[in-house]
C-alpha cells in the first residue's frame, strides 16, 4: 500500500465524520508554507492556534513534507521534494496524497492557498465529499511574474491564464485586493490578517539610526531599489535586511557594486515573535520596497510596535496605518528615498500603536473569517438541496 493511502486510512480512523452540532471542519491546503517565515505560514499558524485554544473550528493543515504523514491531530504532510532551501519551500509529488487526505477528512470547507497544487482536482475531490471550496488569493500574477527573470509582461499574461483556469471550480474567492485581473471573478470573502500579541510598543527602547527590511530576499520584493536609495542618500544611514531567500547572494554583490560596504547588514530570519517585535522597535523605520504587495503584514506588525513604516502607495495595509506611514510611487527609487527620509524623523504615538494592535488581533480576524466560512457552507448546502 503506498504511503499516501496508508496515511489516509489512518486519518479516516482518527477523524471520523462527526455528527450535527460539531465545529466547522476546515482544511487549509498550502504549498507556500515555508519553514522560515512568510505571510501564509504566519496566518496558518495563527489559525491553528486559534482553533486549538477556542475549539471554534476543527482545523486541518495539508502541506508538502518530506514524507506522507499525519501527526494524529491537524497536520497532514504529503510527499514532496525540496524546492527552495533558503525558505524551505517544497514541491508536492503529484495530487494523489492530497486527494486521499481530503476524502478521508471529509471537511466542510477547503481553502486553497495557491493556484499551483492541482487546484481543479482538489476542488473536484472536495466537492465529491460535500465540501465548499475557497481560493485564497494571497498573491497575484504580477507578483509571481516579478519574481522571475525575463519578460515580465509575457509571464503576467501566462500566469493570469493559469489563475483563471485554477479558479474555475471554486465556490468563492477570498482576498484583500481585487482579483478581477487575475481571475475574471470578484472576491466575495475578505481575507483578514492580524497581529501576534508580541507586537506592542516598546517605549523604553530607543530607536536606532538604521533602516530595516523584514521579509523574503527575492526579486519581486523591490530590494534593488532599496539598495539604490541607500546609495543615493547624503545621510549614510545603516540598512539591515532581515530574512532569507534566493536573491541573497545577488543582493550582497549589488551592495558591493554600489559601494555600500559595511552600511548593509544581512541578518538571518527570526522565528521568535518577541525578538522580531524588538527588531522593529529598534529601527528608525521599516521599509517594504516592493510594488506588488497583496497586503503587507510586516507594515502592520511594525506600526503596532510604534515604528514608522514606508510602503508603496499601492500596498493595501498602508490604508490602515494613518500616523505611521509614508508612501512612495512604485518603481521610483528617488521617491522611495524621500519617503524613508520623512519616516526616519517621524515621531509616532505609542498609545496609537497600542490601539492599532488591539484593533487588529488575530482572534478578532479569525472569528470574522470563521463567520464568513460558516455562511458560505450553509449557502452551498442549501444550493445542493
Amino acid at each position: 500500500m503506498p504511503p499516501e493511502a496508508t496515511a489516509a486510512r489512518a486519518l479516516a480512523i482518527t477523524h471520523p465524520k462527526a455528527g450535527p452540532g460539531r465545529p466547522l471542519r476546515v482544511a487549509d491546503v498550502a504549498i507556500f508554507y515555508g519553514e522560515r517565515g512568510g505571510g501564509i505560514r504566519t496566518y496558518l499558524r495563527a489559525k491553528a492556534d486559534f482553533a486549538a485554544r477556542t475549539g471554534a473550528l476543527e482545523h486541518h493543515l495539508v502541506i508538502p513534507g518530506r514524507i506522507a504523514s499525519n501527526d494524529g491531530g491537524g497536520l497532514h504532510e504529503q510527499r514532496s521534494l525540496r524546492l527552495a532551501a533558503s525558505n524551505g519551500y517544497r514541491l508536492p509529488l503529484g495530487s494523489a496524497g492530497l486527494q486521499s487526505t481530503l476524502r478521508a477528512l471529509e471537511p466542510d470547507i477547503v481553502l486553497l492557498h495557491d493556484p499551483f497544487w492541482t487546484p481543479r482536482l482538489a476542488s473536484r475531490t472536495a466537492h465529491e465529499v460535500g465540501a465548499a471550496v475557497v481560493a485564497v488569493h494571497h498573491s497575484s500574477a504580477a507578483l509571481h511574474a516579478a519574481g522571475l527573470p525575463g519578460p515580465h509582461g509575457v509571464y503576467t499574461k501566462a500566469l493570469r491564464r493559469w489563475y483563471r483556469r485554477a479558479y474555475l471550480d471554486v465556490d468563492a474567492i477570498m482576498s484583500v485586493v481585487d482579483p478581477i485581473l487575475d481571475a475574471c471573478r470578484p472576491s466575495t470573502l475578505r481575507l483578514r490578517l492580524g497581529l501576534d500579541p508580541a507586537f506592542v510598543p516598546f517605549p523604553h527602547i530607543s530607536r536606532g539610526e538604521h533602516v530595516l527590511y523584514v521579509g523574503r530576499l527575492s526579486r519581486e520584493k523591490g530590494l534593488r531599489a532599496l539598495l539604490e536609495a541607500a546609495a543615493a542618500t547624503p545621510d549614510p544611514w545603516p540598512l539591515v535586511l532581515l530574512g532569507t531567500g534566493p536573491a541573497g547572494d545577488t543582493l550582497r554583490e549589488r551592495a558591493r557594486q554600489l559601494g555600500l560596504g559595511a552600511r548593509v547588514r544581512f541578518v538571518p530570519y527570526v522565528e521568535d515573535r518577541r525578538q522580531l517585535a524588538r527588531a522593529y522597535a529598534e529601527a528608525s523605520c521599516v521599509v517594504l520596497p516592493g510594488v506588488h504587495e497583496t497586503f503587507g503584514l510586516v507594515a502592520l506588525e511594525a506600526a503596532a510596535c510604534g515604528t514608522p513604516v514606508v510602503t508603496a502607495q499601492t500596498t493595501p495595509s498602508a490604508a490602515l496605518l494613518n500616523g505611521f506611514i509614508d508612501t512612495f510611487r512604485g518603481g521610483d527609487s528617488a521617491d522611495l528615498l524621500r519617503a524613508i527620509e520623512r519616516a526616519r524623523v517621524r515621531v509616532p504615538d505609542p498609545s496609537a500603536a497600542s490601539a492599532l494592535g488591539a484593533q487588529h488581533g488575530w482572534d478578532k480576524a479569525l472569528a470574522g473569517e470563521l463567520a464568513d466560512l460558516e455562511r458560505l457552507v450553509f449557502r452551498s448546502r442549501a444550493d445542493r438541496q
